[in-house]
């Protein structure tokens, strides 16, 4: 049930994050707070296609 996504930065639209999440308990696109390297500052971070 775990699938690998791609965590994009809503500010620059870098993808610069790969993780995975549980479809099952997440069916949701989720969004996290992580370090953008171009920002150089933490931005949110949106799951992509």
């Amino acid at each position: 049930m775990r699938v690998n996504i791609t965590m994009e930065c809503t500010e620059c639209h870098e993808r610069s994050y790969l993780t995975n999440k549980n479809k099952r308990n997440n069916p949701e696109r989720i969004e996290l707070k992580k370090y953008c390297p171009r920002d150089r500052k933490a931005t949110l971070h949106r799951e992509t296609k």
